[in-house]
């Protein structure tokens, strides 16, 4: 009977369907094998590592993730191909649901129209520019193929004039830059080239927050509502509305005057209004509470206890601080109705919910807070950005000073 030879680790055989490993003249370990491609076809691909077991992982990987039916892009299939591969099998693990569906109508609306036919190896970073001008320039009615049979738009030469705004490029181009960043790192492009195109800052979103007399007035129109104890508490600690929605009489101390803030509430299109944790790490935080909201909690908290008393057998335990009469979650469309409302009552100009958030901000900075006080209380995850939002408050607070210490050195 005839021995076994030994096989070396790079002859190493491998059962059938596992592919083949094996090292490189260049010293490097390459791993290939065949996967499920776009168009229900199969076909054999190669990864590389620096080590045996970095090339196997690479492949095994890939392999699973056509075993349970995800094309696996390569280099020379078409960028549709692969932005369809990168949303359904790497992205929808890595990001909130909200966030996939942003992706995937940013894919489908702008990148697949505009890069879809050509080849992912072939991509170059003209090629990226010039998308990413097209559209900023053409009417998106046009671009999307919406204008057919309209009667005042490009189908007969009078364009609407719709067009991306230059925060929406900015983010088209994020969406591209992250799916090609995923190609480098599994060795399917040897550089990402949207990163070589440069979409230019766009200017920051304005706002218009409440001044500390239209604060006063705004709350003053909120008093005998059944949610005044929630945009009491917007406007004295800056929380954004899902934080505020998801808050639970657990994460209160009210005898303390203290808020943990772990959780927030958003509608998603798969399982409606749904409580998920904080987007970052920095946004879990605990807070300290005005005493005028710690009272306005406990008034609040009476009165929903009379609220499920009234309701009886149809109320619906959510251990929610902010319901609805039958103790159901607020949906956050209804509340920036009644958010609307209330402006109205108090005869003030329309502004956004958030505004409430950028209108705490602006009222401590005024005051004199620290910004890494604010920082904290906003639950920003840097302090930059805390600075980069409210430039326009600090350069005001410096001429205000610059103002006072002029006065104070001219003095005879």
């Amino acid at each position: 009977m005839t021995a076994p030879r030994n096989t070396p680790s790079s002859r190493r055989v491998r059962a059938n369907g596992d592919g083949t490993v094996y090292q490189r003249k260049d010293s490097r370990w390459e791993a290939a094998g065949y996967v499920l491609a776009p168009g229900n076809t199969r076909k054999r691909i190669r990864v590389y590592g620096t080590t045996r077991k970095d090339a196997l992982a690479k492949l095994t990987e890939k392999i699973a993730a056509s075993n349970l039916g995800l094309p696996v892009a390569a280099a020379d299939s078409t960028v549709s191909a692969y932005l369809t591969y990168w949303l359904h099998g790497v992205a929808v693990h890595q990001v909130r649901e909200n966030t996939h569906t942003r992706y995937a109508a940013c894919i489908r609306l702008h990148l697949i129209p505009g890069l879809g036919t050509k080849k992912l190896a072939r991509l170059t970073a003209r090629d990226v520019r010039t998308s990413l001008d097209n559209l900023r320039t053409t009417c998106q009615c046009y671009n999307q193929e919406r204008d057919t049979g309209r009667f005042s738009c490009c189908a007969i030469g009078q364009c609407c004039g719709k067009r991306l705004s230059p925060l929406t490029v900015t983010y088209v181009h994020s969406v591209l830059k992250s799916a090609l960043e995923h190609a480098v790192r599994e060795d399917d492009l040897p550089r990402n080239v949207a990163r070589n195109v440069r979409t230019g800052a766009p200017r920051p979103r304005r706002f218009e927050p409440l001044t500390a007399e239209e604060a006063r007035q705004f709350l003053a129109a909120t008093r005998g509502h059944r949610l005044h104890a929630l945009f009491e508490l917007a406007l004295h600690t800056g929380l954004r509305k899902g934080e505020l929605l998801g808050l639970r009489w657990e994460d209160l101390d009210l005898d303390a005057g203290t808020a943990a803030i772990h959780r927030t509430l958003q509608r998603t299109s798969a399982g409606g209004l749904t409580t998920l944790p904080t987007k970052t790490r920095a946004s879990e935080r605990r807070i300290a509470l005005p005493t005028h909201s710690a009272q306005s909690l406990k008034l609040h908290h009476e009165r929903q206890q009379r609220e499920r008393e009234a309701a009886g057998t149809t109320w619906q335990q959510t251990g929610h601080v902010f319901t609805t009469p039958q103790g159901r979650t607020v949906d956050p469309t209804n509340l920036t109705r009644a958010f609307k409302t209330l402006l109205r009552k108090a005869c003030l100009r329309r502004i956004r919910f958030h505004d409430l958030r950028h209108s705490t901000a602006t009222l401590l900075l005024k005051q004199g807070v620290e910004l890494v006080v604010i920082k904290e209380l906003l639950g920003h995850a840097h302090i930059g950005v805390t600075a980069t939002v409210y430039t326009h408050v600090r350069l005001r607070l410096q001429r205000e000073a610059m103002a006072v210490l002029g006065d104070a050195l001219n003095r005879p």
